[in-house]
């Protein structure tokens, strides 16, 4: 899995003119979900997100995660993480789940986020052409993946 990660003031995900997701202060994932992902990768996204800290503290520190802050997280599907620019001008999503793989592995880390921080996690809906608008915070933007663990 992928996950650029943005902390922001606040975010929303629109589809079809309506919002279908908005937070205020915490983090926007957009999550790329890979042909092999599995429950483990998940399991240390979720780990990884919910603790990264990379909220200032009293002292201007990035010193205090998500969950420290009481934060919210809003997750929007993004294939696109994926992209390989390797060859030629257009990208190709090979590497990307297919929907019928992708589609569990998005909600269960959803799911599992939402336990993990015991508050709902809004998002977008897999697939759908969606229009994201947030406040980027700092900027502070990571991106993390599960195969590269760095």
């Amino acid at each position: 899995m992928r996950a650029l990660l943005q902390r922001v003031k606040h975010a929303d995900v629109v589809i079809d003119g309506r919002v279908n997701g908005e937070i205020g202060q915490g983090l926007l994932v957009l999550l790329g979900v890979h042909s092999t992902d599995s429950q483990e990768d998940i399991d240390w996204l979720v780990k990884k997100v919910s603790q990264l800290r990379v909220f200032d503290d009293e002292n201007g520190v990035m010193n205090r995660s998500v969950m420290d802050i009481d934060g919210e997280v809003l997750v929007v599907s993004q294939f696109t993480l994926y992209a390989s620019t390797k060859k030629g001008n257009r990208p190709s999503y090979i590497n990307a789940a297919v929907p019928d793989i992708a589609i569990p592995l998005y909600e269960r880390f959803v799911s599992d986020l939402s336990t993990t921080l015991s508050k709902p996690v809004p998002t977008g809906i897999f697939g759908a052409d969606m229009k994201v608008s947030l406040l980027n915070d700092g900027p502070v933007t990571i991106m993390i993946d599960t195969k590269n663990r760095e």
